[in-house]
């Protein structure tokens, strides 16, 4: 069998499933309801095919790589759309252009596939574009709606400025070491002028992706405008896709200057987790409180990165994994509760363990995990993270950082707090939750409860990320 069938399984089995959708489109069409029942067969069949079969090789001059760690990205990815196109299935059904949508979604995903695999920096960019484009499309796909737009236009505004900045970095860098392969530029012995300069502005870009402080300006108002499974893509998969990109390019790309992104770090992620902390303290509405605890997210990831390099990937990998059970949940939950009862204000959380106790376990045991409290994996994710962050040595900066843990049990148990300690203004009915939606909840609590238990999961990863 060829290399490329072999190292490209993913990105043909997410191109063939795009094309069969646009023959389906070009046809009479099918109801959403069979629609979504063959995306969910397809995405399934491609979760166990970025499984297995992962080798260490390259194609194309090096442009395309892969390995046993990106496979397993891959398929962490490929698990998260997954379970995003199984939850939301009352948005999904009764939305005109459930076709379109899915296209739009899987050829972003395809992107973030090319950008895992990429080993070149005009490769790297081409594949950010890809990944990028369709998301300010979907970010709109609830036309009737003005804050839907206005998420378009600020996403695809601060897309493309972070591009721009991406582009004039590379170009520096390219004009500083004559090369953009990754393998080459890695080994450039140039360690001042014009690379540490190209450094900054790749390293922004990503900022922008990631939602670091203050690049983070664009992201409330993106995350609440638009649709809930958006929403969930661009805080699970995008920010996973993100954080995995950005370890390549610090620990293989950007080695040699260390010490210059190393005080970069430290920096951001303690800017990161303190603004992430207090703005989510502040907030009334639920997917904004998810906006701002996922900034506050990428802070805990950045203190990781500030470690050594296998420790760090094996710790950040881990992370994105649970943190996609974690997160996921949270989001199947509130879309529950907004496609049934309207509910998008934290407030009217009240007593919802009487009225719908299932709903308020789910919630609570995403948001134990996103706290970081035992027994979830979430707390097991965390003290990865700062440990390997403490091979700084900065005891101070490690310091912080558990402060900002203790920070944030405050705003997420207060919303525990609401749901089962407090009673209702007005009676809540018991809200119907749909077979896939329960299905999902329960995947990611097994997830989320089991995922700190297994250590085989960690171990795995580690002896992958050598």
């Amino acid at each position: 069998m060829p290399d490329f069938l072999i190292l490209m399984k993913s990105e043909l089995l997410i191109t063939l499933i795009i094309f069969t959708l646009l023959l389906f489109k070009l046809g009479k069409g099918l109801a959403n309801e069979k629609i979504l029942s063959l995306v969910q067969v397809l995405l399934l069949i491609n979760v166990f095919v970025s499984a297995i079969g992962n080798t260490r090789g390259s194609i194309f001059g090096s442009l395309f790589v892969n390995s046993p760690l990106i496979g397993f990205q891959k398929t962490t990815l490929s698990l998260g759309v997954y379970l995003i196109s199984l939850s939301f299935s009352g948005w999904f059904r009764k939305h005109a252009h459930l076709t379109e949508f899915f296209v739009l979604i899987l050829s972003s995903l395809l992107g973030m596939y090319f950008l895992l695999s990429s080993g070149n920096l005009l490769m790297l960019y081409l594949s950010l574009e890809l990944s990028t484009l369709p998301l300010t499309a979907l970010a709109n796909f609830e036309l009737e709606k003005k804050k839907s737009s206005e998420a378009a236009m600020k996403l695809i505004l601060s897309s493309a400025f972070s591009s721009g900045v991406l582009l004039f970095g590379i170009s520096l860098f390219y004009g500083a070491t004559g090369s953009l392969q990754f393998d080459i530029v890695g080994t450039s012995d140039v360690i001042t002028g014009f690379p540490i300069l190209a450094l900054v502005f790749i390293f922004s870009a990503f900022a922008f992706k990631l939602s670091v402080v203050p690049f983070h300006l664009w992201t409330a108002d993106v995350y609440e405008g638009s649709p809930l499974p958006v929403t969930a893509f661009l805080s699970v998969i995008s920010k996973g896709t993100m954080a995995f990109v950005l370890l390549t390019l610090l620990f293989k790309v950007f080695s040699r200057y260390e010490a210059v992104w190393h005080w970069l770090l430290v920096a951001f992620s303690l800017a990161t987790m303190i603004i992430g902390n207090l703005f989510a303290i502040r907030q009334h509405n639920i997917k904004r409180f998810l906006a701002f605890s996922s900034i506050a997210q990428v802070g805990f990831i950045l203190v990781a990165m500030v470690g050594v390099p296998v420790t760090a990937t094996t710790a950040v990998t881990y992370f994105i994994l649970v943190y996609l059970f974690s997160n996921l949940a949270a989001f199947v939950v509130a879309g529950v509760l907004y496609d049934h009862a309207g509910i998008e204000d934290i407030k009217r959380l009240k007593g919802l363990r009487q009225s719908n106790p299932f709903l308020a376990w789910m919630l609570a045991l995403a948001l134990f995990s996103l706290a970081g409290i035992p027994p979830a994996a979430g707390f097991f994710g965390k003290i990865f993270l700062i440990g390997t962050g403490a091979y700084s040595g900065h005891v101070w900066f490690i310091l912080i950082a558990a402060l900002n843990m203790v920070v944030s049990l405050y705003y997420y148990l207060q919303i525990v707090k609401l749901m089962f300690m407090e009673d209702a203004d007005h009676a809540m009915p018991e809200l119907k939750t749909a077979r896939s939606d329960r299905f999902t909840l329960i995947v990611c609590t097994a997830g989320i409860l089991l995922g700190g238990v297994f250590s085989w999961i960690y171990d795995y990863i580690q002896r992958i990320s050598i």
